[in-house]
């Protein structure tokens, strides 16, 4: 950083934000969550402290930010981090690195995992050289840090007016009891598992139902929305389970929150069934849109979305520390 335009080293204020009311400060830079923050930080699910930024003087050169999924709870992920498009990317590096390291070492305590990272991305990030230029600055500045890709995923959207297919009558649906209920066919469900999260959490030493219970635990068990939306596909005749679909709100979308078909019923397109019916679930409760993700290398669920009228809007990447470290280090 030599030049007479470029930011000092010397001169560099890396800070969290001193309250809500320098929201207008973070959103010097954009990125496509910005319109949620507010609201965020009404309901606690970001605190100031975890909103940090880096100055040059008045020049916003850098943010980030975590998330929790509710008022109290420790910071979950670290969904915002971008830097000024001006930096060159020997600057971008260095702010960068400074940045992450600072508001790390103050928010996340030492010994404890630094939270996923996770950020959406245009479906065409990589056709396009300045946004891919600055998505990779982001990426080696968080390598640089020991984290490394996870997954890359696909944002996939229902629109209202797309057309739901009518049931085959293959499959009956009934609604989810309970919690063990669901986990009794979730748990079946995480062996072969093609979803990156799922294989992670099972490469990390839990067992299948562990799994099982870390992700109903973590995800669904927050959701709000009615849980007579979620349903378990069964055999007409028998009423031998093959699969579920979990339907839901979470605190921004309705969407597709998990579906699964059991190992015995794989390879006879129930997938599709399982998809229809949750989507007219929600479709049924007149929602705006419906929103849904799988990794990049989920052909077969990517292929069903698809048949199913879902449309890829964006991508989205996430990166994994694998271990604990001390924080900032």
């Amino acid at each position: 950083m030599t030049t007479s335009s470029s930011p000092s080293a010397t001169d560099l204020v890396i800070r969290p934000l001193a309250g809500p009311e320098e929201l207008d400060l973070f959103l010097r830079l954009t990125y496509s969550l910005d319109h949620e923050l507010a609201d965020d930080l009404a309901t606690g699910r970001r605190l100031p402290a975890w909103m940090w930024v880096a100055l040059d003087g008045d020049r916003l050169l850098g943010r980030l930010a975590w998330w929790t999924h509710a008022a109290g709870a420790a910071p979950q992920a670290l969904d915002f981090f971008d830097l000024d498009p001006a930096l060159s990317a020997d600057e971008r590096a260095e702010v960068g690195l400074r940045l992450l390291e600072t508001a790390t070492a103050a928010v996340i305590p030492a010994g404890v995992r630094r939270p996923e990272f996770g950020r959406f991305m245009p479906a065409d990030w990589r056709e396009v050289p300045e946004t891919r230029s600055l998505l990779e600055s982001l990426f080696s500045v968080l390598e640089r840090t020991g984290a490394r890709p996870l997954v890359e995923r696909l944002r996939l959207e229902w629109r209202p007016g797309t057309p739901v297919p009518e049931p085959k009558g293959r499959l009956e649906f009934r609604p989810v009891r309970d919690r063990e209920d669901l986990l009794a066919l979730m748990t079946p469900v995480m062996e072969g598992t093609l979803d990156a999260h799922g294989r992670a959490d099972l490469a990390s030493g839990l067992s299948l139902r562990e799994a099982a219970e870390l992700h109903y635990d973590e995800e669904l068990a927050h959701f709000s929305s009615p849980r007579e939306w979620w349903r378990v596909a069964q055999l007409p005749e028998s009423g031998e389970p093959v699969g579920f679909v979990v339907p839901a709100r979470n605190n921004y979308h309705h969407i597709i929150a998990y579906l699964g078909v059991l190992p015995a019923h794989r390879g006879h397109g129930y997938i599709d069934d399982i998809l229809a019916e949750g989507t007219r679930i929600l479709a049924a409760a007149d929602v705006p849109r419906i929103r849904a993700a799988t990794d990049l290398g989920n052909v077969p669920m990517a292929a069903s979305f698809a048949r199913a009228g879902y449309v890829t809007f964006e991508r989205a990447i996430n990166h994994v520390w694998d271990a604990p470290g001390e924080s900032g280090s």
